[in-house]
């Protein structure tokens, strides 16, 4: 019996990969678990095992084939099953589609109805209520159907279609996605010689998430400076220490801790606007991801529960965290569930910027290179001078449909606050 192996759901939001490596060939024995391929997808290299115990007949993919979740990648035999097999499973068609497709054999005729996108979990929950996708008017992106879509079905029948009335309002408010094809490029080589090279990798995954934030959500910037001469200060006095626990004491760090309280203090920040739904999820959680810069590209891997945990402890994370990200052994679960990101270009010799909110979060947080500057410093007699402060341009884009500049400025004014004065809010949790 032939069996097919699909590129399988590697986690939410995942819809497609990058075979970096085939490490089986045609005729070749395997066990279940054996390592068969490697996978990059959604910046994060996989490995992915064997889920049959047989021989290889046929492998369909080779490395630099970008696949889709679903997509055959290659086939076993069996001669044990063989004998006792009756008649082979129909064979799923892959599509364009950014989700997952399901074929149905049609009743009698024996003919098979056309794919019908919609993610795994909403095709369990088809199967629970015992609908028939095929009969539900999709209201996602591109023709995907939802997991309302089959409520809806479900509860009204056929007539159901279309999302709830308070979406359609917030939809149309919040702005649709409007599909625009891009224009036709001139023919560069008649101007002189170039070069193609594909598109892809992460890359690819960037422009994809660029183009989904910079589209959804509309973006404010509010920028502020931050005096850091006795958080450099104190940087240097326990840099030493964390370095000996096998940590490093970056800036990051201590604004990660900064960002915690501020998110704790106004949990706006920490949400997700669900257009569909009509409704603003908060999360209880605070899960903090930090923009690393590698030779592939940008990838931003998470730090969880970042308010239990003292600046050592997130000092050694956040660099085992960087290290696996940059030598592409960073995990896929690693890469997912932050809800806050903060992205810092000072170790880069960078200033001011304004960064894209990583969707679906609200907010994004950039910062600066630190650079001595004359500054008005209050003395202890009460009067002023002028003195060379170490100052930090910071920058935070918010989404406007959730938060408003009020937000934001208040936002600032406490992370500025903890990073300006690190012996009360930081040195207790060395």
């Amino acid at each position: 019996m032939s069996r097919a192996f699909k590129l399988p759901d590697l986690g939410e939001g995942v819809h497609e990969g990058e075979v970096l490596a085939v490490h089986v060939s045609v005729g070749q024995e395997v066990k279940e678990g054996d390592i068969i391929l490697e996978v990059e997808t959604d910046k994060a290299a996989v490995e992915i095992p064997s889920p049959f115990t047989g021989t290889v007949a046929e492998v369909l993919v080779k490395p630099g084939d970008t696949v889709k979740v679903g997509d055959v990648m290659m086939t076993f035999s069996n001669d044990t099953e063989a004998e006792t097999a009756e008649v082979p499973a129909p064979e799923a068609v892959p599509i364009e589609s950014p989700e997952i497709a399901e074929v149905v054999p049609m009743a009698k005729t024996g003919e098979t109805k056309g794919p019908v996108p919609a993610s795994p979990a909403t095709r369990r929950l088809a199967r629970e209520l015992d609908v028939d996708l095929h009969q539900v008017t999709p209201t996602g992106s591109g023709g995907v159907v939802s997991a309302d879509d089959v409520r809806a079905f479900a509860e009204k029948g056929p007539d159901a279609a279309g999302p709830p009335a308070v979406a359609e309002g917030i939809a149309e408010a919040a702005g649709a996605e409007i599909i625009i094809p891009p224009p036709s490029l001139p023919d560069f080589s008649r101007w002189g010689p170039v070069e193609r090279v594909p598109f892809r990798s992460i890359r690819r995954a960037t422009a994809k998430q660029m183009v989904i934030a910079w589209s959804q959500i509309p973006h404010v910037a509010s920028q502020d400076e931050v005096d850091i001469t006795k958080l450099e200060a104190f940087r240097q006095k326990h840099k030493a220490d964390i370095e000996a626990e096998g940590g490093r004491l970056t800036m990051t760090v201590f604004a990660i801790k900064a960002v915690a309280t501020a998110l704790k203090m106004y949990p706006q920040f920490n949400a997700t606007l669900d257009v569909t739904a009509g409704e603003i999820v908060y999360k209880k959680y605070f899960h903090i991801g930090v923009a690393v810069n590698t030779e592939n590209g940008l990838i931003v891997p998470v730090i969880r529960d970042v308010d239990r945990k003292s600046i050592k402890e997130l000092a050694i994370e956040l660099h085992d965290l960087v290290e696996r990200t940059r030598s592409r052994k960073v995990a896929l679960e690693d890469l997912q569930g932050g809800t806050f990101t903060i992205t810092n270009a000072g170790a880069m010799g960078g200033g001011y910027f304004a960064p894209i909110i990583n969707f679906p979060e609200v907010a994004i947080m950039g910062m600066g290179q630190g650079r001595l500057q004359p500054a008005v410093v209050e003395k202890t007699d009460g009067e002023h001078e002028i003195a060379p402060r170490l100052i930090m341009p910071i920058v935070l884009c918010i989404d406007h449909r959730v938060l408003d500049g009020a937000d934001a400025i208040q936002f600032l004014k406490t992370v500025i606050e903890a990073l300006e004065d690190p012996d009360e809010l930081l040195i207790s949790m060395i």
